[in-house]
């Protein structure tokens, strides 16, 4: 196995084939193919998960918590992103997925849709209390976070200073856990069920915490098998009851899975919904060139059409887009989170970030700066040199790229056939 350090990307260097479909598909260039083999860049890499979309062999994996992990708490929650929900068949209720959780060894399942909605409601009350800058821009997707320290840095005072739901779900749970079971807080373990690789990056390392109130994450892929078999042994007439909240889905949260399910819970303010990570980038650089300030809200998601996209999710998004909306449509009139019930989680910033997001350096062709500007004059001499194809045939993802993998001594230029052609 090939793989960067604190990032869950990595590659199976027996199943990679040295194509480019991975390289072509990353949007931060933080894959090179070297010896015909795939090597992830970790100080690039923001663990969106288009490689693993892309890779013909499948030889692109995610490294999320094991089974084994769980065995080190005494009692163990789930927290199933709402994605869950739409991978089971039509006849299949969330109330048996839930169910179907508990029966594979978690003591607690916690029913995430109402506290979606209460970060609605929190989102809508900081965009009514800030009137500036604009457009704040959604935590929801960790890999937009991670992209906008990297690649926009000026947008990071732009993230709305709410922390994501599964992190309010799993504070919660912090708060109430401990008291009520008699438990020490490090003999529970709160544990994620997700369709993203990235949220183990956001666990391990958050960005506006100095720890996550998460102790793990399950890819839907790893424990998909498990709950298929579980839900042939479940009674139907099961009901789940949770400590908090009610088993009551939320019509508004269950729809946080699909792009544009956040903004709907927005309805007095102007709002964009974009999932994709090209669409996504596009709509960043028109913030960062000033285009978008009559704009309130801007949801962004990488995975295409929204959660339900993602990499370790193991449904065909269509199907799943279509099963999420008729559980929407079926749970829009009850709701679940009371205003003010929860206001007071709201006034006491209860659910607002420990640490505002701050910029993570881009790399430097060399710590030097007389250096780096050498290297970098250097570079732009052999970008004038290379054919500017972009095809990735030399491993990097583009002639830019190679040029300065070239300077950092980590390539050469005879690695560009076309290059070599031309000189013969």
């Amino acid at each position: 196995m090939s793989r960067s350090p604190d990032h869950p990307i990595r590659v199976n260097l027996e199943k990679c084939g040295g194509c480019v479909h991975c390289l072509t598909a990353c949007p931060t260039r933080a894959i090179r193919v070297r010896d015909n083999k795939a090597q992830v860049l970790g100080d690039l890499c923001i663990d969106c998960g288009e490689c693993i979309r892309y890779c013909p062999n499948d030889a692109i994996e995610s490294r999320t918590t094991s089974f084994s992990d769980l065995r080190a708490f005494r009692y163990k929650v789930a927290i199933p992103a709402t994605v869950l929900y739409g991978q089971f068949g039509n006849d299949t209720t969330p109330n048996e997925v839930l169910s179907a959780l508990r029966h594979e060894g978690f003591d607690q399942v916690f029913e995430l849709s109402s506290i979606c909605e209460l970060y609605a409601s929190a989102a809508e009350e900081y965009l009514a209390a800030h009137p500036q800058p604009r457009p704040l821009i959604s935590t929801t997707c960790p890999v937009v976070v991670r992209l906008i320290q990297r690649r926009y840095p000026s947008l990071c005072g732009l993230i709305v200073p709410i922390e994501p739901p599964r992190e309010i779900a799993a504070k919660i749970l912090r708060a109430t856990l401990p008291g009520v079971l008699k438990l020490a807080p490090e003999e529970i373990g709160l544990i994620h069920i997700t369709p993203c690789p990235a949220k183990i990056v956001s666990i391990n390392r958050p960005a506006t915490m100095a720890k996550s109130y998460l102790d793990g994450a399950i890819s839907i892929r790893d424990i998909y098998p498990r709950l298929l078999q579980a839900l042939k042994k479940i009674d139907e007439s099961t009901i789940m009851h949770h400590l908090f909240p009610a088993n009551v889905f939320s019509g508004l949260g269950l729809g946080w899975s699909l792009s544009g399910g956040e903004t709907r819970g927005l309805k007095k303010h102007r709002t964009i919904a974009v999932s994709g990570v090209r669409d996504t980038i596009r709509v960043l650089d028109q913030v960062e060139a000033g285009q978008l300030k009559d704009v309130d809200y801007l949801e962004c998601m990488v995975c295409p059409d929204g959660c339900v996209g993602g990499p370790l999710a193991v449904e065909n998004r269509f199907i799943t887009k279509s099963r999420i909306l008729r559980l929407v449509s079926m749970a829009s009139e009850k709701v679940g989170v009371e205003r003010a019930d929860f206001g007071p989680f709201v006034r006491e910033n209860f659910l607002s970030f420990q640490h505002p997001v701050k910029p993570i350096e881009v790399p430097l062709l060399d710590p030097d700066p007389v250096e780096a500007i050498r290297k970098a004059t250097r570079r732009d001499e052999l970008l004038r040199l290379l054919p500017g194809k972009d095809c990735g045939a030399c491993g990097a993802p583009d002639c830019l790229t190679l040029a300065e993998d070239i300077v950092r001594g980590l390539a050469d230029l005879d690695d560009c056939p076309l290059f070599r052609k031309e000189i013969r």
